[in-house]
């Protein structure tokens, strides 16, 4: 425009407003676009034609359907054509401005290697706005462009190319969210392309490229043709994650918690985290030996750590997570590792824990992971505060991938755009820009408490590891990168020809840092590891303790009365189901002692001990909180309001608000166990339980109870007491939900690594959940939990075996003959013990003991020999399951019944014939199969099968 907008009088009419105005209705799009930001943000249009639209109606809350009327009305009376032209021109430019927000990134200068085709990008060009060379040195409005007011075309065009067409690419216009929006236009546009980075700034910068250089050539020649997954070619990150950590710690953050797959890890752990180069030289000459030789260990590029990095006089707590090497699994767990420690700080805002991942381009990509973590981002129960993304983009994934076979989308950082998270793309090649956008990653985080991705564009300097010949497959790439001079080099040139830096002084640095790793002197500037923290957990006191170490787990009738009067009160006027109600009617009646304790009773006094000794309770799964089988009830819902009670927050007091923590979680499996193994490795005073809806979910987590929660002690020295509940049972119900793999778990069982408990009485489980917290003791407890047993009339418990007693690994046959009338035992676990017992009495059989194995790992061998010793005239022992015989507990146990026997005793075992699938799908051959493998245990003829 050449000339302000004309305002009339304000007693003017709109129409006349309108009229005077040099607005067209050709130009009524436009229009309603420059009306529809001023809705979303007043602040967001010039103060002109925030004057106009502020006199067409009451204000930005209202609805703008008639005004697009008046709009249309505008275009029946169009201004002259000269005007009209010119508010053409105007729109365009105010349209071009928006484009480079749009698609700028994709004219953006990010790959250091020159190699990647940029699809062309018209919305850029002038002439697709209209405009044309004449209108550069015409001078227009802004708009929302953080600039002055009105600028020149060739001004407006010059910056939006430098903010978003130079070596960052920002994707930020799929936030619906207006304030983000502004909030990330201001930081990009309000820096015009110049970092601003002082002297001082730039030299530190340098000297973090000579590090992350300097060890990878180190090692490279010291270590010829040992794997190291080198970061050559991706040299930024070391500057990028130093310069970030301080960022943050010059505000609230007070710990980075750091997750990442095994590329570059050596040089993180070396030159941020300070571990000392001479304990990283032993690992690569193979002198490292663990200090339990019982545990099997790790290779350098999985292992953690832990230091203080100091900012401004105060330390930094700094934690790299230990990891496999399955790549993005790692990241669900460090998620659960920073919630934890927040709750130690009770910090509610999330703002002193960090959480930082470090992700390779195809695996960010390929994982789905990677999107579960994403969804649970900014769910209740999972939320840490946002999460900074570092996107480590080799523009490649093994050696032999190409991009096109490695994702179906432009980058690999879409999947980030499911929950609005802005992505920074920038050119690894150019620290300051780099550094910029960690700057902008972490205050983005901060301010609005959301997941933002960093992705360094860069490439790798060798193969997938040191051995491998990349240019096999990639011959165009890597001719190029050996032609390529390195990120050090390129900067420390442009240092010095902008005369910040001498050439000696660039040799100094290379020269000094070589020295400290000749001398194996530690290179990072920081505390070592293991300097006590307020908010650090203390596992001394679980360190060498023996599976038997005793705790006392009862509750005496007073304080279960007591505990369970609090739980039942209610707020007044708060309506519950009708079953519901009819639930705590009977658990009432349980604690008067005028009924038998069922499940969910046993479950909820168990909780409520442990909260009012001080522990807290975590409790996940994806219908915890009423319970799959409709037995807990955890979370009551007024059936009125929607409101909802959670009694059990109640015994943890207002001043421990975030001690109690019963969630449903999202449908996610992989991610949600994932997080809750973070969350218990972080907090052993935290009674954490992942709860699968059926026991076969846990499959959807099969990489997380193999990598970490049965490995993680022997490979790392994590201690970990993690509760799954596995429900398990046969009741016919087809082949998905009849069994938790219980063979899979007892496979993995090896030196004490977890426990294995499958209770078959409230009390049990009482005494069990207990037990897992009182004790001095903290490995997994997989828990294979009932499902018809929560309501069988058979498995009920008194309040006297809840105040007395404790968790047994045995059950000797409460209905047992005398000892020496017994000529067969019969072992089993869990649900078949009822049908067994059923059986066993309606034939009579006077000679047959049942025993319950309720603990199958560790296995109970010393009280077997014993239990087994008081039937001396047994002639027949036999195991019993409901599962296919190669399936179950069976053939992991089998060896260990047997070592138990008297001499020249056989075993034998009763169970489904062998099969490929968990169970049958037809209830009739269920009915069947469970008849015959009874009657095979208890040496009865097999049932007539039915015609």
């Amino acid at each position: 425009m050449d000339r302000p907008v004309t305002h009339p009088s304000p007693a003017a009419t709109i129409a006349e407003r309108l009229r005077l105005s040099h607005l067209s209705g050709t130009n009524r799009a436009w229009l309603e676009g420059l009306y529809e930001q001023w809705l979303a943000d007043p602040g967001a249009v010039p103060a002109e034609w925030g004057t106009v639209f502020a006199a067409l109606g009451p204000g930005p809350d209202s609805r703008h359907l008639e005004i697009a009327g008046r709009f249309r009305e505008l275009a029946r009376h169009p201004a002259p054509a000269s005007s009209a032209t010119l508010d053409h021109k105007q729109a365009g430019v105010l349209k071009l401005i928006n484009a480079y927000r749009v698609r700028g990134h994709q004219k953006a200068d990010l790959d250091p290697l020159g190699l990647s085709a940029r699809p062309p990008v018209p919305d850029l060009d002038l002439a697709f706005h209209d405009l044309d060379d004449s209108d550069l040195d015409r001078e227009f409005d802004t708009g929302s462009l953080h600039a002055p007011g009105r600028m020149s075309l060739k001004a407006i065009v010059t910056l939006l190319e430098k903010v978003y067409c130079g070596p960052i690419g920002a994707e930020y216009m799929h936030i619906v969210d207006t304030t983000q929006r502004r909030w990330l236009q201001e930081r990009l546009e309000g820096s015009a392309g110049d970092f601003a980075f002082n002297s001082d700034e730039k030299r530190r910068f340098l000297a973090k490229l000579t590090a992350a250089e300097g060890l990878e050539r180190y090692l490279h020649t010291r270590y010829v043709g040992q794997k190291r997954f080198s970061l050559e070619g991706a040299e930024s990150l070391i500057p990028l994650l130093y310069e970030m950590i301080h960022h943050a710690g010059r505000q609230a953050v007070r710990e980075v918690v750091i997750g990442m797959a095994h590329r570059g890890r050596l040089n993180v752990l070396v030159n941020i985290l300070g571990k000392q180069p001479a304990d990283l030289f032993e690992e690569f000459e193979g002198k490292v030996r663990p200090d339990n030789i019982s545990r099997s260990g790790d290779v350098k590029y999985h292992l953690g750590y832990s230091s203080d990095m100091m900012v401004d006089g105060e330390p930094i707590h700094l934690a790299l997570a230990f990891n496999p090497s399955h790549l993005e699994i790692v990241d669900p767990v460090v998620a659960g590792f920073a919630r934890a420690r927040q709750t130690r700080h009770r910090d509610r805002e999330h703002e002193i824990v960090l959480p930082v991942l470090i992700h390779g381009d195809a695996a960010f990509a390929g994982q789905g992971v990677v999107m579960e973590l994403f969804n649970m981002s900014q769910a209740r129960g999972f939320k840490v505060g946002g999460t900074v993304h570092v996107v480590v983009n080799n523009q490649i994934g093994f050696t032999t991938s190409n991009p096109l076979d490695a994702r179906s989308t432009l980058y690999c950082t879409e999947v980030a755009k499911l929950v609005q998270a802005p992505i920074l793309h920038v050119n690894g090649d150019d620290p300051e820009a780099v550094v910029f956008c960690a700057h902008l990653a972490h205050d983005f985080r901060a301010r609005f408490h959301k997941d933002v991705v960093l992705d360094m564009v860069c490439y790798r300097r060798h193969g997938h590891n040191e051995a491998d010949e990349p240019a096999a497959t990639q011959p165009v790439m890597y001719r190029t990168i050996r032609e390529l001079k390195t990120t050090r080099e390129k900067y420390a040139a442009r240092l010095a020809a902008g005369g910040l830096i001498e050439a000696n002084e660039i040799a100094a640095l290379s020269d000094e840092y070589r020295a400290s790793l000749d001398a194996g002197r530690q290179v990072a500037d920081v505390r070592h590891a293991g300097v006590p923290h307020e908010h650090n957990a203390d596992w001394s006191p679980f360190l060498g303790n023996d599976w038997r170490t005793s705790a006392d787990t009862r509750m005496s009738k007073e304080t279960i009365a007591r505990l369970a009067a609090e739980l039942h009160r209610l707020p007044d006027g708060f309506v519950l189901h009708d079953r519901v109600r009819r639930i705590i009617d009977e658990r009432q009646k349980m604690v008067a002692g005028e009924t038998p304790l069922d499940w969910g009773f046993a479950e909820t006094m168990a909780y409520a001990g442990l909260i009012e000794d001080g522990y807290a309770l975590r409790l996940v799964g994806q219908d915890s909180g009423r319970g799959t089988f409709f037995h807990r009830h955890a979370i009551l819902h007024d059936q009125k309001t929607g409101e909802t009670l959670i009694p059990l927050e109640r015994l943890a007091g207002p001043a421990n608000p975030l001690t109690v923590t019963v969630i449903d979680s999202l449908l996610s499996e992989e991610a949600v166990l994932g997080f809750e193994y973070g969350y218990a490795s972080a907090d052993p005073e935290t009674l954490v339980i992942w709860e699968a809806q059926f026991g076969d979910f846990a499959n959807g987590a099969q990489v997380v109870i193999d990598q970490f929660i049965t490995s993680g002690e022997a490979k790392w020295g994590r201690l970990c007491g993690l509760v799954l509940y596995l429900p398990h049972g046969y009741e016919g119900q087809g082949p998905e939900h009849s069994s938790a793999r219980l063979e899979r778990f007892m496979q993995l069982c090896a030196g004490d690594n977890m426990q294995v408990c499958v209770p078959s009485l409230p009390a049990q489980w009482f005494h069990l959940i207990r037990r897992q917290m009182l004790r001095l003791y903290r490995k997994p407890l997989i828990v294979f939990t009932p499902k018809s047993l929560l309501r069988h009339k058979d498995s009920t418990s008194r309040l006297d075996d809840l105040s007395g007693g404790a968790f047994q690994v045995l059950l000797d046959d409460p209905a047992a003959p005398h000892p020496a009338a017994v000529r067969r035992l019969v072992f089993c676990a869990g649900k078949v013990y009822f049908d067994l017992a059923k059986s066993r009495d309606e034939h009579r059989l006077a000679d047959t003991a049942l025993v319950r194995i309720e603990q199958l790992y560790p296995f109970p061998d010393n009280e077997l020999a014993e239990l087994i010793g008081r039937y001396p005239a047994v002639e027949d022992v036999v195991w019993c399951q409901e599962e296919p015989l190669n399936q179950g507990a069976y053939r992991q146990i089998r060896d260990w019944l047997a070592a138990a026997l008297p001499a020249g005793r056989r075993l034998r075992a009763a169970g489904r014939p062998p099969s490929a699938s968990p169970a049958v799908g037809y209830h009739a051959i269920h009915l069947e199969e469970q008849q015959a493998l009874v009657h095979e245990a208890l040496g009865l003829a097999a049932p007539a099968r039915a015609q």
